[in-house]
């Protein structure tokens, strides 16, 4: 999610993943997959560098390893969320 700033200064957060394209008109305007439009007082170069920035956090995360009963389970070969019977 990036946040922007409405026009009349109330800021919003928008999920970057729904932006179908930006346009300068002589606002900004913001067209989602959904076909809603969204006016923003930043400028399309300023929305841009807020998705990159966004994505290179996300990007960059280190990844999170599973719970240790979690990880237990899948290393008996168990499927998750099954219980392995006796047999």
């Amino acid at each position: 999610m990036i946040q922007l700033t409405r026009l009349n200064n109330h800021p919003l957060m928008v999920n970057s993943d729904l932006i179908k394209f930006v346009e300068k008109a002589p606002d900004t305007v913001l067209s989602l997959v959904t076909g809603e439009k969204i006016v923003v007082l930043e400028s399309s170069e300023q929305v841009l560098e807020k998705i990159i920035e966004f994505r290179r956090v996300i990007l960059s995360a280190p990844t999170q390893q599973p719970a240790d009963g979690l990880a237990a389970g899948h290393a008996s070969g168990a499927a998750p969320g099954t219980a392995r019977q006796a047999g």
